[in-house]
């Protein structure tokens, strides 16, 4: 059954997905494009290269029921990156069908998703794991989120307060569609909130402002989605599911 996505541009939505960490599945493979395989095969961490390919796999699978054409006719690629024009670096895009529907995808360890919208749209999912936070902080984290980030106990609450900032500037980032090219320390995320934030990020041609909104995914992870931000100051619609 073919699923509907309403042309509301103020609503997103999100899937996320398990995955495994010793191989990819061989259906998963079955859907990749050559190149894909190609990639897959000289990624040497085996977790990390079954999450590109249960993203890959999975993104097409729920594409798939977005746009009733088959799984493996689904053609992913990227558009130019905005910031220098280069089409080998840019966020990622359904080549084919046409369509008019932005995506983003993410994965981490035993995690992925896929963020789609009418809007340019921008996912991230990390691992709630130990992080070297003290260590991050001067280079990931503006002054203020510092005190919020390094104020918090240490343990899982101050990883919990990293990951709500790295994971909110990853998610603008990619919406913007330069990823963390950029220097992190000029993008507040306000760590402090419990959302949505409304986020300055951006380069010229690309919108200014994002709302950021953080991502309710089982607690072994951390995730959120952005879209730029509306003029009426409405926060958007995110409509998030499993993808079993």
């Amino acid at each position: 059954m073919t699923l509907i996505l309403e042309p509301d541009t103020a609503v997103a939505h999100a899937w996320w997905w398990r995955t495994g960490d010793s191989s990819p599945d061989p259906a998963d493979l079955a859907l990749l494009s050559e190149g894909e395989r190609e990639r897959a095969a000289k990624i040497v961490h085996p977790p990390t290269a079954v999450g590109f390919v249960a993203g890959r796999a999975a993104s097409r699978r729920i594409l798939s029921e977005l746009l009733g054409v088959a799984p493996a006719r689904i053609g992913l690629g990227r558009r130019p990156c905005p910031g220098c024009g280069d089409p080998l670096h840019g966020p990622p895009a359904v080549l084919y069908p046409q369509s008019p529907l932005w995506i983003s995808i993410s994965h981490t360890n035993g995690c992925g998703m896929l963020a789609v919208a009418r809007v340019p749209v921008g996912v991230d999912v990390e691992g709630v794991r130990d992080f070297p936070v003290e260590e991050l902080a001067g280079s990931a984290l503006t002054e203020s989120e510092s005190r919020v980030v390094l104020g918090a106990p240490e343990g899982p609450d101050r990883t919990r307060a990293f990951l709500r900032s790295w994971t909110r500037k990853e998610a603008v980032l990619k919406a913007v569609g330069v990823g963390i090219t950029t220097d992190l320390r000029a993008v507040e995320t306000r760590p402090e909130s419990a959302g949505p934030v409304v986020v300055a990020a951006g380069v010229p041609g690309t919108p200014g402002s994002w709302t950021v909104t953080d991502l309710a995914v089982p607690d072994a992870w951390a995730a959120a989605i952005s879209v730029p931000a509306g003029s009426d100051g409405r926060h958007p619609e995110i409509h998030l599911r499993e993808h079993a």
